[in-house]
């Protein structure tokens, strides 16, 4: 505090001689130099609190004991309160954003440790578990050295694993639990790990094949030791999860399924709300919009259904949806060709919405195999190597359930013009720092996704009654997830009312609904985020639209939009109404 005050006098007696425009500018600076080292050395120590890829701490996963934890929690907790001690109106309009972002960040960390959500480390749709193969795709492995600091870390699972075991264990006893309905079957992603053959397991992969550069002695050394950890350690260790899961974990979980069950529930759900949606709405209010715009998405839907020529009601037109064969791929490999086709065609429309393109380059796969059957239809799995692209996952298992009709639609959402452009783009900003620049806001980016899905319309997509219609499903889907979300984590709705609201309004298949029902259950307010994103983002575009008339240039749009990368909905609303001032001021010039 005495170094500030000291700061705060210089800069004072050197105002006394300045005008004016150079006194506000020399605070300014002033306060901008002092933000940005407090920042930077926030961010160098978080960094450190958990292993990266440098240095010894490659061969290390993240420390997990009751200890280990106190410490990360207390460390954020100060942090937080010295970025909250900051005067942000003395700050520059871009570190003023990057304040928001690393305290939105920081903020997030100190209540997850606040309402213990370590003791609760998996959701339906997977866990530590599953999350530890990313270990094994991720790796950059080049030199002797980084196979050996990998196999280090193969080496250290053990521990991990049951760091996280006792957390739950200790979950179960406070109350803190994943709900017993929407874990059914979870114990089959823990299954997928456990190999007869070690060569099979998925943290052999990195060493299938052999770099030119390394020699042979070493690189049967380096195989060598991995079969040994695999099947000596690994898969000892997952089995003994398995084993826990199956006796203590999933039999003792809660009954209840709302976050509100849990202690201090409701404030909890407040919380996720306000994380997930950057916004002050309470669940009531979300569940009113949602009421609201599921009404007005069944009307559209009626409208499509019309033009397919189906006689019959809603019900059965949706149960033709889900029957009929036409609708459905046959092979894996048709439902990748037709995402790729999708994603291709999407490519080549970009440049009427979009200024800038990303350098970076995305692929198509298939989810993998181990988490495929309780995850969700599709994601984008980015990459912030310059070495490797990012990628579109499409879900090929159950493919009676992966509808042809949505895929458009899930296209435009995960790789353009959805999270990829938007999350290349963001990665490739200038002059912005890393935490900046690596932070995702659900809020933004789902919501961007969502109206990408939309943009399809004036890029020539959805011309096909049922494509158009699994569109509008989507839609639906989003919308009414601020119904079942709410109605389950604030309201005391039932598991089976949220399946049968879910069910009833959209063209998803069953199995998509109860997975994504067990997905928001175990995952307390991050599905509102898409929809509530989605109408900030149109309304803004609303607005720019009434306000420049002719003068309005949809890539200049997207070019706000997406020129701060991901950052909360009223940061998004100042810097897109600033644009249209700036617009409508240079029409009057």
């Amino acid at each position: 505090m005495r170094l500030i005050i000291t700061a705060l006098v210089a800069v004072v007696l050197t105002a006394c001689t300045a005008t004016p425009d150079n006194r506000q500018s020399a605070t300014e600076a002033n306060a901008d130099q002092r933000y940005e080292k407090l920042a930077d050395s926030i961010w160098t120590g978080m960094k450190n609190l958990t292993p990266g890829n440098t240095g010894d701490d490659r061969g290390k996963l993240t420390d997990m004991s009751p200890a280990a934890v106190a410490m990360r929690a207390e460390r954020q907790r100060v942090w937080l309160q010295q970025l909250n001690e900051v005067e942000t109106a003395a700050l520059s309009e871009q570190n003023q954003i990057n304040h928001a972002m690393l305290s939105y960040r920081l903020k997030n960390n100190v209540d997850s440790d606040r309402y213990l959500e370590y003791l609760q480390p998996l959701n339906a749709e997977g866990g530590f578990h599953s999350y530890l193969a990313f270990t094994a795709r991720n790796a950059n492995l080049r030199t002797a050295e980084d196979y050996s600091f990998y196999l280090d870390k193969l080496a250290a699972i053990p521990a991990y694993m049951r760091q996280q075991t006792d957390w739950l264990r200790t979950g179960l006893e406070q109350g803190y639990s994943q709900p017993k309905a929407a874990m059914a079957g979870f114990e089959e992603s823990i299954l997928a790990f456990i190999v007869q053959d070690p060569k099979e397991s998925v943290f052999y992969q990195p060493l299938s094949t052999k770099p030119e550069h390394i020699d042979d002695d070493t690189w049967l050394t380096l195989q060598n030791r991995a079969v040994t950890i695999i099947d000596n350690e690994i898969l000892p260790a997952y089995q003994a999860f398995f084993d826990y899961m199956v006796r203590e974990y999933l039999p003792g979980s809660r009954d209840t399924i709302g976050a509100s069950e849990l202690p201090n529930g409701d404030e909890y759900y407040q919380n996720r709300i306000k994380h997930f949606t950057t916004t002050d709405y309470t669940a009531e209010e979300i569940h009113e919009i949602g009421v609201a715009e599921v009404k007005r998405i069944r009307n559209d839907m009626a409208e499509v259904i019309e033009k397919t020529g189906f006689v019959g009601s809603f019900d059965a037109f949706l149960d033709f949806l889900r029957e009929d064969e036409r609708f459905y791929a046959e092979t894996p490999e048709e439902l990748l060709k037709e995402a790729a086709f999708i994603a291709k065609k999407m490519d080549g429309e970009l440049p009427k919405f979009f200024k800038k393109m990303p350098r970076q380059p995305y692929g198509i796969a298939p989810v993998p195999a181990e988490i495929a059957p309780k995850y969700t239809t599709g994601r984008y799995a980015g990459s912030s190597r310059d070495d490797r692209a990012g990628f579109y996952w499409v879900n090929t298992y159950a493919l009676d359930r992966r509808p042809l009709y949505q895929l458009e639609a899930l296209t435009l959402h995960e790789a353009v013009p959805g999270h990829h452009l938007q999350i290349a783009l963001a990665r490739e900003l200038e002059g912005l720092p890393e935490y900046r620049r690596s932070t995702y806001i659900s809020a933004f980016g789902e919501g961007w996704g969502l109206y990408a899905e939309h943009l399809g319309t004036e890029a020539g997509f959805y011309q096909d009654p049922y494509s158009d219609f699994g569109r509008l499903s989507y839609e639906m889907w989003r919308a009414a997830r601020l119904v079942v979300d709410t109605g389950m984590h604030a309201m005391g709705w039932s598991r089976e009312r949220a399946i049968e609201f879910m069910a009833s309004n959209t063209a998803l298949s069953m199995h998509n609904v109860t997975t994504e029902i067990d997905r928001y259950i175990t995952w307390p307010g991050q599905a509102l985020s898409y929809k509530l994103g989605e109408i900030v983002i149109k309304r803004l575009r609303a607005e720019a639209e009434q306000a420049l008339g002719a003068d309005f240039d949809i890539r200049e749009f997207h070019d706000v939009v997406l020129g701060n990368g991901s950052i909360p909905l009223d940061v998004l609303e100042q810097q897109v109404r600033d644009w249209i001032d700036s617009q409508v001021q240079e029409a009057k010039a």
